[in-house]
């Protein structure tokens, strides 16, 4: 995939458009193997990990085809292979939602634990507790979750699932299979986030009776049957908050736009904190940088608090910032990880467990550093934008699994980047 080279020390000025979002968008894609026929999605970024999910599609004896920029269609048969790929799975996290539309409509699944970023500990033991509270019966062999309806039925049964975890995926997992299931599902403790929304809306709209979503407390009535139907993805509210940062963190000014603000309330609540001056729109917010910050202690937590997905991040921007600031990440033990790499550009940071301490220095140096995963890719982009000289950054492949047209969107806003073999 090659390297980038980035310029830094300018700020970021202008407009940026957020794509579709990529957690959402992948969610949304598995939840078509419960419908025959063909599905339309819109607003869909255009990033690998979606490409991937097209080529599980078709690997399981479906089609899967960008139809223009930002649209596909899903064409999935009556009768489908459903054992999926572990060559492919080991490429894209969301594999493993596929259980849940295997399970519930067609009474049998073997699905390859999935891959993705190693960010930390991540257990299907709530997806497969879930699924089993509806009447299958499942377990691990041979690095595949398989198994199918107790008893060989058709049909999985309604049931009251409690969560020990908000899990998101195990949540969206419970979801899908409860679609099609005989009688009502209660979900209790379940995810808020705004995928999980997005997904019940997507599975309304296909058919499903879903009510909850984005509370606590999720009730699925089950039907017979969903069919396809045409559907726009939410915008990414990760990415929207990475151009956020990076616009402060140059100490620039940016609109980000297509975005939903009340998805973004931790992000600009804490931007605020810092002394960075947000504006909200109906469907666009303005970041200003040009002022003087303040150290903050951050915590990440489950929806609607701060996300861990926009940790490192946050982390890159406080590495300048005068005075003490506390990042205590409570979901994926391995986002820390990214440390290591700032560090090597001058970044003053102490990881003591599961909290990083960041003593602000005056700036950040260019250096040749390393993307471990996906958000540290995008929190490497931002320090090189910050740091003097030119970054040198490889492992831009995961960079790709999330972030459609980053360098053009970067480049529309004055950065100087560029990618080199």
């Amino acid at each position: 995939m090659g390297k980038l080279i980035i310029q830094g020390g300018i700020p970021l000025e202008g407009r940026v458009p957020i794509s579709g979002a990529k957690n959402a968008t992948l969610t949304v894609m598995a939840a078509c193997f419960l419908a025959s026929g063909e599905t339309v999605l819109e607003n869909i970024p255009q990033i690998s990990d979606v490409d991937v999910m097209m080529d599980i599609l078709r690997d399981m004896g479906g089609d899967a085809q960008w139809l223009e920029p930002g649209v596909i269609r899903m064409n999935v048969p009556d009768s489908i292979n459903c054992r999926s790929s572990y060559i492919l799975a080991k490429k894209v996290r969301a594999s493993n939602l596929l259980l849940g539309p295997l399970i519930g409509r067609f009474g049998w699944a073997e699905v390859a634990l999935p891959g993705g970023d190693n960010i930390g500990t991540r257990p299907m033991d709530l997806h497969i507790k879930g699924i089993s509270g509806l009447g299958a019966d499942l377990k691990i062999e041979h690095g595949y979750i398989l198994g199918g309806i107790q008893g060989g039925g058709k049909r999985l049964t309604g049931g009251k699932i409690y969560l020990d975890f908000p899990s998101v995926g195990a949540t969206e997992n419970i979801m899908m299979a409860a679609t099609l299931a005989k009688g009502q599902t209660i979900i209790e403790n379940c995810a808020k986030e705004p995928e999980i929304v997005d997904l019940a809306n997507f599975l309304n709209a296909m058919g499903a009776r879903i009510r909850g979503a984005g509370t606590d407390l999720i009730r699925i009535d089950g039907v017979n049957e969903l069919r396809g139907t045409r559907y726009s993805v939410i915008p990414d509210r990760i990415e929207a908050g990475s151009y956020m940062v990076a616009a402060a963190a140059t100490h620039g000014w940016v609109i980000v736009e297509n975005v939903i603000p009340t998805h973004l309330h931790a992000i600009t609540a804490k931007l605020r904190e810092i002394g960075i001056k947000v504006e909200e729109g109906d469907d666009k917010i303005l970041v200003d940088g040009r002022g003087p910050f303040r150290p903050v202690d951050v915590k990440t937590l489950p929806y609607p608090g701060f996300p861990t997905d926009m940790q490192s991040q946050l982390m890159t921007l406080l590495t300048t910032v005068k005075g003490i600031s506390l990042i205590v990440e409570n979901v994926y033990e391995n986002r820390l990880r990214v440390v290591d790499e700032l560090q090597r550009m001058g970044a003053q940071i102490k990881i003591e467990g599961r909290t990083a301490v960041i003593d602000g220095v005056d700036k950040l140096s260019s250096a040749e550093v390393k993307a471990t995963d996906l958000r540290a890719g995008a929190a490497l982009i931002i320090a090189g934008l910050m740091a003097e000289g030119e970054t040198e950054i490889c492992g831009m492949s995961h960079v790709e699994r999330g972030y459609e047209h980053i360098e053009a969107k970067l480049t529309a806003l004055g950065a100087r980047i560029r990618r080199v073999p």
